[in-house]
């Protein structure tokens, strides 16, 4: 049986009155018994009856649910709020139906491509089941937390950290965004299925490089930031050599013979793509000298 049972109880206003009732009439029989053994026997049972009756109450907050088993045998859940009365055999396993947050600390994984990485995330979690809660699992919070580690693993092992290629078009965990999260999240909900656990939200929180190798992969994230941008800067520079020439011969302003067009291509080169202020050469002499 994986099926969770609603449990109705008695009102707990119902049991004060059978538990007064109890007290009263045992302590009117002992006061009227005298040397009457019966009477005194009678007596005693009711007021036994009606101090056990105490262990009965119940009260059950909001947003929480109380599981009942007697002698072993589950009963049922209470999960509304409000005052009862159960027997007094009955076991009360109290549980919270509230959403509860799980922050957890950055643990060390291994990417897609074998790179050591810190990675934390949030969790969002709730009992949506208070049978499988309480009785699928030994402790359903260690089992979140177990399973949420897990799921981090798996989910890393899927993606790798980065993209070191503008031309690489797979989904990375530092670029994944809402999709690395769903896949989270259905992750989490798989595993936690069995503990009657719902999944409400799954985020990353913290992704870094493990610190022995942080400084080589961001040497290298530099180096293919230079490399992209030098690239554009060429590819521009090209552009507005090609620009100039071409309206230089348009509008008949100099013909240029290829030894010139070279020296002209070499020079706005290194102009355009110098990282530094080019400094200027004023030639007085002729264009050969």
């Amino acid at each position: 049986m994986e099926k969770e049972i609603y449990h109705r109880p008695l009102s707990g206003y119902v049991g004060l009155l059978l538990t007064l009732a109890l007290l009263g009439s045992g302590a009117g029989v002992l006061f009227i018994a005298n040397e009457a053994v019966l009477l005194s026997i009678l007596g005693g049972i009711l007021l036994i009856c009606g101090f056990l009756t105490f262990g009965g109450y119940l009260v059950i907050n909001p947003n929480e649910a109380s599981v009942l088993i007697l002698f072993g045998d589950y009963i049922g859940t209470a999960n509304e709020n409000g005052f009862y009365w159960v027997n007094p055999f009955f076991v009360k396993k109290k549980i919270s139906l509230r959403a509860r947050n799980r922050d957890s600390e950055p643990i060390k994984v291994n990417d897609k491509l074998g790179n050591p990485i810190m990675i934390g995330i949030v969790l969002v979690w709730r009992v949506q089941n208070t049978f499988k809660a309480s009785f699928e699992v030994d402790d359903y919070v260690r089992f979140v937390e177990i399973q949420s580690e897990s799921a981090i693993r798996k989910l890393a092992g899927h993606y790798a950290y980065d993209n070191f290629d503008e031309e690489q078009k797979e989904i990375t965990l530092r670029s994944g965004g809402e999709e690395v999260h769903v896949q989270l999240e259905t992750e989490l909900s798989e595993r936690l299925l069995i503990a009657g656990i719902e999944v409400v939200e799954a985020r990353i929180t913290y992704l870094a490089y493990a610190q022995e190798i942080a400084g080589a992969m961001l040497r290298r994230q530099q180096a293919t930031a230079i490399v992209a941008a030098r690239f554009k800067i060429v590819e521009g520079a090209v552009s507005m050599v090609e620009m100039a020439l071409d309206q230089l011969s348009q509008k008949h302003i100099i013909d240029l013979d290829d030894e010139r067009k070279a020296a002209m291509v070499s020079n706005m080169m290194v102009v355009l793509c110098s990282d530094k202020d080019a400094s200027p050469v004023i030639n007085t002499g002729t264009l050969q000298q």
